[in-house]
C-alpha cells in the first residue's frame, strides 16, 4: 500500500507556469505605448475640433483719415494750396487735386470781361464771373465772406465750373462793389484763406471813358436787334456798336480821370500784404507771353489761351468820340494828354 502511495506520487505531474521570453515582453511593451500614443492623438484632436467650434473673434479695423498731400509743392506754395470738400458733391477722383484761389480786381470796361474768357479757356480754370454785382452779395461783410466760401469751396455754379477737377478756381470783383469798403476784412480773408489776387487795370482811361459811355448808351438802346450786349463774338456786331460815338462831358472828364487813378492807387495799397500780380489791358494786347506769367503765377499746366470775343472800339481815337476837337483841345498840355496816342494797334 505504502508503494502504491509512492508511485502515485510519483507519477503526480506538476505544472509549472511557463517562463516569459524577452520578445514576447517587447511586444507589451509596444502595444501599451501604441495605446497611449492613440489616447494622446485622439485628446489632441478633440481639443482642435472643440476650438473650431468656437465663434471667431471679430477683428475691429480702425480707418484712419490722411489728409491730401502732393510731392511737387513747394514750402512757400502750402499757405496757397487747397483740397477743398464741397457740400453738394463729391469731387471723387479729384479730390485730392490740389486747388488755388483767386479773385481779379478791377473795374468796369477794363478788359475783366476778355481776360476772364482766356482764363476760362484753361482746361483746369474756374472763373465765375462778377458775382459782387448782385448787390444782396455785398449787404455786408457776413455776406461778402458767404458768398467767396461758397465759390472757394467749389458749391458755386456757373457755366464757367470746371468743379471736380478744377485747378485754379475764382470770380471777378470791381472795385466800386464793396471791395473799397470793407478792404480791411477782406484783406484778412484773403491772407487768411490763401487767395492770389490778379490786379487787372487799363493805362488808358480815355479808351475805358469811350467804352463805358457807349456800353450804358447800348443798355437803353440796345442795338443789336433789341438785346443789349456787353460783349459780342463776331465783326459784325462789333461794327453796328462801335457806330455809335459818345459824347464825353469837358468838365468832368479830368476830375473823374484823377478820381479812377487815386482809387486804382489806394487799392493797390490796401491789398499790398497779399499775394498779387498787377497787369495792363494794354500789355496784355501787346504781348501775349503775359498770359505765360499769369499760369505760372496760378502754378498751371501751360496752355494756350483764346478767346472768342471781338474788340468793340479799335482805331483811331478821332474816330470814336463825337466831340473829339474838345478833347482833344482839353487834355492836350495836361498830365493825361498821352492818352491821345494810340497805344497798341488791332
Amino acid at each position: 500500500m505504502a508503494e502504491d502511495l509512492c508511485f502515485f506520487n510519483k507519477d503526480i505531474i506538476i505544472i509549472k507556469p511557463p517562463k516569459k521570453s524577452p520578445a514576447a515582453l517587447l511586444r507589451m511593451v509596444v502595444l501599451m505605448l501604441s495605446m497611449l500614443s492613440s489616447v494622446y492623438i485622439c485628446s489632441i484632436c478633440l481639443k482642435q475640433l472643440s476650438s473650431y467650434a468656437k465663434p471667431p473673434k471679430l477683428v475691429t479695423i480702425q480707418l484712419v483719415y490722411q489728409p491730401c498731400q502732393s510731392a511737387f509743392i513747394e514750402p512757400w506754395e502750402i499757405p496757397y494750396v487747397h483740397f477743398p470738400k464741397p457740400s453738394t458733391y463729391d469731387r471723387g477722383e479729384c479730390s485730392c487735386n490740389p486747388v488755388r484761389f483767386f479773385a481779379i480786381l478791377s473795374t468796369q470796361r477794363s478788359g475783366s470781361g476778355w481776360f476772364e474768357t482766356l482764363l476760362n479757356s484753361h482746361i483746369n480754370v474756374s472763373s465765375n464771373g462778377e458775382i459782387f454785382s448782385v448787390k444782396e452779395r455785398r449787404a455786408n461783410v457776413s455776406m461778402i465772406f458767404q458768398t467767396m466760401d461758397k465759390v472757394y469751396n467749389l458749391d458755386w455754379l456757373s457755366s464757367a465750373s470746371k468743379n471736380e477737377c478744377s485747378a485754379a478756381v475764382g470770380f471777378k470783383w470791381m472795385f466800386n462793389q464793396g471791395l473799397m469798403e470793407h478792404h480791411q476784412e477782406i484783406v484778412e480773408y484773403f491772407n487768411r484763406r490763401g487767395v492770389s489776387l490778379i490786379f487787372l487795370l487799363r493805362r488808358n482811361l480815355l479808351r475805358r471813358m469811350i467804352s463805358l459811355l457807349a456800353n450804358s448808351y447800348d443798355r437803353d438802346a440796345k442795338l443789336l436787334n433789341g438785346t443789349h450786349k456787353s460783349h459780342v463774338h463776331s465783326l459784325t456786331e462789333a461794327e453796328i456798336l462801335a457806330k455809335y460815338k459818345p459824347t464825353i462831358d469837358i468838365k468832368s472828364m479830368i476830375s473823374n480821370m484823377k478820381q479812377l487813378e487815386e482809387t486804382t492807387v489806394k487799392a493797390l495799397e490796401y491789398f499790398m500784404s497779399t499775394r498779387h500780380i498787377v497787369l495792363y489791358y494794354e500789355d496784355l494786347i501787346n504781348d501775349r507771353t503775359k498770359l505765360v506769367d499769369v499760369q505760372e503765377f496760378l502754378r498751371l499746366p501751360r496752355r494756350r489761351l483764346y478767346s472768342r470775343q471781338v474788340k468793340i472800339h479799335k482805331g483811331s481815337l478821332s474816330d470814336q468820340i463825337e466831340n473829339w476837337n474838345e478833347v482833344n483841345n482839353t487834355l492836350n498840355g495836361t498830365q493825361y494828354d498821352r492818352f491821345l496816342q494810340q497805344d497798341y494797334k488791332m
